[in-house]
């Protein structure tokens, strides 16, 4: 569904930017704005859930604890009332179901941003090499990997996939042919002569693992040495991968430190990610009761995913949609938030909100008026 996602909506979005725009950063940027107004009404039902749980979850583990003591020898009667209850606050798993719904969505959308145009697309195929007088009893099992979509022009891309008709078991001694190809046949290498510069987007080849168990050419061609498990990689260039917007040096730059250097671009933007993040938190706190427990987990939570995403191998073309959402995510929060709750959750809110407030002035009333609020007691 992810790749089906991807090759017949989010490809066709972005081709239809980059034609608008001619750059492949502000294709990313618009291609995110889209998605994130279509998903709106699915991400607003979440947050709206999340919101009103927020306010009545005290409320209502208090009802249950009372309705299970309550009918504790009735199981019917019990099942009714925490129905009710339910009806009247709403299902804790209500915001779930939209989140389940954009969820494919998302990581197409994701998946997108990983591979061609913005990143070098690799295919790894993982060799099992047997000693010579065991692969006679072995039956072959043609491997097909999956596809991706692979840009040859701004307006040219085709899907490709790397096939063995033979399977991925060899014989020590044997050689066979990975052969990258389009799903209906067509030779890559053949599909690239056809375009000027498609020699460009000619794939390297490298033994990623088993180095010496197994050999590549640079047509593809793998000779098993010796037995064990090897993995060969193909890696076709992304077209835009190297192409810099605004400060990012290359869409397609993965780490924040590389052979000794700092890559700024990247830092930046995880750090405008952690930023975006920490405000969006703040945002869905707004005109809510102080809870210390979970101020300390909005305190922690994005140093945490911040920290990770300074050395997870994603290509900035990535963060850039990261950040992005995580803008329209605090704007969609801080919009949320000035709606009016119904009635029951905006009593209740209000008295929550009421009740730490005489937590917070309570301490500064004293049974002993000689002594103010701040003066240690005495120890008589």
């Amino acid at each position: 569904m992810i790749g089906f996602i991807s090759d017949n909506l989010l490809i066709p979005i972005l081709d239809f930017f980059y034609g608008l725009f001619q750059s492949y950063g502000l294709a990313i940027v618009a291609l995110t704005i889209v998605i994130r107004l279509a998903l709106f009404p699915l991400s607003a039902g979440s947050i709206r859930s999340a919101r009103r749980m927020k306010i009545a979850q005290p409320v209502m583990q208090k009802r249950q604890a009372e309705i299970k003591a309550k009918y504790a020898n009735n199981p019917q009667k019990q099942q009714e009332e925490l129905s009710n209850l339910m009806k009247e606050f709403g299902s804790p798993l209500a915001g779930c179901l939209p989140l389940l719904v954009q969820m494919p969505i998302l990581f197409a959308l994701f998946a997108t941003l990983r591979g061609s145009p913005f990143a070098d697309v690799p295919y790894a195929v993982n060799f099992k090499v047997l000693p010579s007088e065991q692969i006679a009893a072995v039956e072959p099992k043609p491997f097909t990997s999956p596809k991706h979509s692979i840009f040859i022009t701004e307006h040219d891309h085709f899907p490709v996939i790397a096939s063995l008709p033979g399977g991925t078991k060899l014989g020590a001694g044997e050689t066979t042919q990975i052969n990258l190809q389009t799903l209906d046949g067509n030779n890559f290498k053949n599909l690239l002569s056809k375009y000027e510069g498609g020699n460009n987007y000619s794939p390297s080849w490298k033994v990623t693992k088993g180095e010496g168990l197994v050999k590549v050419s640079s047509d593809g061609t793998v000779t098993a040495v010796s037995p064990g498990d090897a993995t060969v990689e193909a890696k076709i260039p992304g077209l835009a991968a190297k192409s810099g917007f605004l400060f990012i040096k290359a869409l397609g730059q993965v780490g924040f430190y590389v052979d000794g250097a700092i890559n700024w671009d990247i830092a930046t933007l995880v750090g405008a990610f952690g930023l975006t993040l920490v405000i969006s938190q703040v945002l869905s706190g707004r005109g809510m009761p102080a809870n210390p427990q979970q101020s300390t987990a909005n305190k922690i939570t994005p140093v945490m995913i911040t920290g990770m995403f300074l050395f997870f191998p994603l290509p900035a073309g990535v963060l850039l949609y990261m950040v992005i959402a995580n803008v329209f995510q605090a704007l969609q929060t801080f919009l949320l938030s000035r709606e009016a709750l119904p009635e029951n959750l905006q009593a209740i809110l209000d008295q929550q909100l009421a009740q730490k407030g005489n937590e917070i002035t309570a301490p500064s009333i004293t049974t002993n008026s000689d002594r103010l609020p701040f003066e240690p007691k005495s120890g008589k």
